[in-house]
């Protein structure tokens, strides 16, 4: 904790991944601007990352290329060769990310506590956060905020979206929905295969959100695993006339637009994956399907209540332990413990989000 401090001039973030990350690090930065509206921001971040966040309002991004090797270092310290920060928030405890540090001129540099420095972080800053027992990351990232000696209050979240992105979704989503259905989206895939649930158990999903009168939409990235995914998802279920069709948009949006149309659903479904926090982001609920990272750790932050996890029961095979009494941040091992969430479970939650939030569908 540094105490009570005047608003500094400037400050710099450095937070370069991953998707969900940076989802909960633009609350806490948001947090810091209604306190130091007069502070200017500038944030150094991951390419792709960035095209999500770009028109933040207040915040100027640098673009470190994280696949470009020692050029990218090169280029991050030309970049701000000129530059003198108050501050530097350093909050990624990865090698790479501390490198890049050496490149931000700032008199004072911000840094996880002792437990959480991993990496060696603790040798690239000068001061340290409050350590925290057990946090949300979300919670973790506010604890910089609190070492700033700012008050730290309930995460809001004000996304940047053009109108041009927001029509664009609309017209998507209502070129297939002649009816004006409400929309569920499905984002199936995590980053890595073995976090994904299995297609019969989306198909399902997707068949029980049809029957209780929704329009189903199924989004992800490009990559050849999300594609076929999505295709078994479609092939197994039995959504195949026009006005229950399955929308497919994997592979047909950029990460803004994805966000637009996030905005426009009434609910998602999805693993632990980046999508799953945009959502967050923009207030829509979130049904968490968690195995392998524990949903107190890293779920959907607002929907804690929606989560259907595998996770505590895993670790307690694996470790003889409950998900308390192992360090926090375990993983839980194996391909298939996504398989271990019960279709009736999701169901389930589905018809508890549409009871708690959406009682007119009923």
């Amino acid at each position: 904790m540094l105490g009570q401090l005047s608003a500094p001039k400037n400050l710099c973030l450095l937070r370069l991944s991953a998707i969900g990350d940076v989802c909960h690090a633009v609350a806490m930065v948001q947090n810091i601007q209604r306190q130091w509206p007069e502070t200017k921001i500038t944030w150094v971040i991951g390419k792709i990352e960035a095209s999500l966040l770009l028109g933040m309002e207040g915040v100027e991004f640098v673009i470190f290329d994280k696949k470009a090797g020692l050029k990218g270092y090169r280029d991050l310290r030309e970049q701000l060769k000129d530059r003198q920060f108050d501050i530097l928030l350093h909050m990624q405890v990865a090698l790479r990310a501390s490198l890049a540090s050496l490149c931000i001129p700032a008199k004072i540099k911000i840094g996880f506590d002792n437990q959480r420095a991993k990496e060696a972080q603790g040798l690239f800053t000068n001061k340290k956060i409050a350590a925290q027992v057990q946090p949300h990351v979300l919670d973790g990232f506010m604890g910089f905020a609190e070492a700033l000696g700012l008050t730290v209050t309930e995460p809001l979240w004000h996304m940047p979206l053009t109108d041009s992105e927001q029509l664009w979704a609309s017209e998507k989503l209502s070129a297939e929905n002649a009816a004006g259905k409400p929309i569920a989206v499905i984002c199936p895939a995590a980053s890595k295969t073995e976090r994904n649930w299995h297609a019969e158990g989306y198909s399902q999903a997707a068949e029980h959100l049809n029957a209780r009168g929704f329009k189903v939409v199924i989004c992800g990235g490009p990559t050849t695993m999300e594609k076929l995914l999505a295709e078994a998802i479609i092939s197994r279920s039995n959504l195949s006339q026009s006005g229950n069709k399955i929308q497919n948009l994997v592979g047909q949006t950029s990460l803004k637009q994805l966000l637009a149309v996030l905005k426009l659903a009434h609910l998602v479904v999805a693993p632990d994956t980046g999508p799953a926090h945009m959502a967050v982001t923009v207030e829509t609920p979130v049904v968490g399907l968690y195995a392998h990272s524990n949903p107190k750790r890293t779920g959907p932050y607002l929907y804690p209540q929606y989560v259907v996890s595998a996770y505590e029961s895993a670790i307690q095979r694996q470790y003889k332990k409950t998900a308390e009494q192992v360090p926090w941040g375990t993983r839980a091992k194996g391909k298939d413990l996504m398989m271990q969430i019960s279709i009736t479970d999701v169901k389930r939650t589905i018809d508890r989000v549409i009871h708690d939030n959406y009682s007119e569908l009923l």
